[in-house]
């Protein structure tokens, strides 16, 4: 397994206001994808890209998250009576995948504070970042790619980046810049949900970054912008113009989890994955296109 980066942010303190009333007692992050919590498949992609450490940005009320990833002794105990060893080994696996330690974010100030939130865990090393509402569908984890031009480049920074529809630039953080391959570019201009019609391209960046220990230092200094929050992508334009940021076209099927209809594509996608589930599930859709709803 490629180790290139060790240490990996992953931010969890949001409130999943978009998710409400289900994420009113649960976090957002917990919400399964069939069967397996966000959060899981997320930490996932970072463990197969050979990440050891996982710093969990968390926020008030939601210790279930840390809970998720620690030994659950009294259910492994119930589960090794009942015969049920599999089950046991499966929840044994996802304690074990990972050394993940969690820090409270005690203020909601915007993602660039979440991530600065870990610097003192971090250390002087290049880290990754990787948001939880999206999720990567990959032959090789996203984050990897990412790992791979971030070591290819110098220890560039590096943000994964998607082609979006002109009418949708609005919703995302947009980078632009020259060419450097067919996937990669280094990035001139970067800004927070541009106003439409205002966009530099349609080059939308994804929730997935490695980037250098120095970010750590430009968000320390980066003053609120959008919304009244610490913007990450602040950050990441001042870090254009300084030692340098490449973007990345990477390569996979990215579902955003934190939109509702993203979040029903997501589980279905996954669902037909399993051989348990594929057959039924493609006969109800059938079902439900020939009839033209339910």
């Amino acid at each position: 397994m490629e180790k290139l980066i060790k240490k990996c942010i992953v931010p969890a303190a949001g409130l999943g206001t978009r998710f409400l009333p289900a994420t009113k007692a649960v976090p957002k992050e917990m919400l399964p994808i069939v069967d397996t919590p966000t959060i899981q498949l997320i930490i996932q992609e970072a463990v197969a890209a050979g990440i050891e450490d996982v710093i969990l940005i968390n926020g008030r009320g939601k210790a279930s998250i840390e809970d998720h990833f620690d030994i659950a002794v009294e259910l492994e105990k119930v589960l090794t009576e009942r015969g049920k060893l599999q089950d046991r080994d499966a929840l044994r696996a996802i304690s074990d995948m990972a050394n993940v330690v969690a820090i409270r974010q005690k203020e909601p100030l915007g993602l660039g504070h979440a991530v600065l939130t870990g610097r003192n865990l971090v250390g002087n090393e290049s880290f990754a970042v990787l948001l939880g509402d999206d999720l990567i569908r990959a032959e090789v984890p996203g984050v990897l790619q990412l790992a791979r031009a971030h070591r290819k480049n110098h220890d560039l920074g590096v943000i994964a980046l998607m082609e979006v529809p002109p009418s949708q630039t609005h919703l995302y953080g947009i980078a632009a810049g020259e060419k450097i391959d067919a996937r990669t570019l280094r990035i001139t201009h970067i800004v927070e949900k541009p106003k439409p019609g205002t966009a530099p391209s349609n080059l939308a960046v994804i929730g997935r970054y490695v980037l250098p220990p120095k970010t750590m230092d430009i968000l320390a200094a980066t003053k609120p912008g959008v919304g009244g929050e610490i913007q990450l992508t602040d950050a990441l334009a001042a870090l254009a113009q300084g030692e340098g940021l490449l973007g990345y076209l990477f390569e996979g099927k990215r579902y955003d989890a934190g939109d509702k209809v993203g979040y029903i594509e997501a589980n279905i996608a996954y669902a037909l994955e399993r051989p348990d589930m594929k057959d039924a599930l493609l006969g109800f859709m059938a079902e439900v296109v020939k009839k033209g709803g339910i």
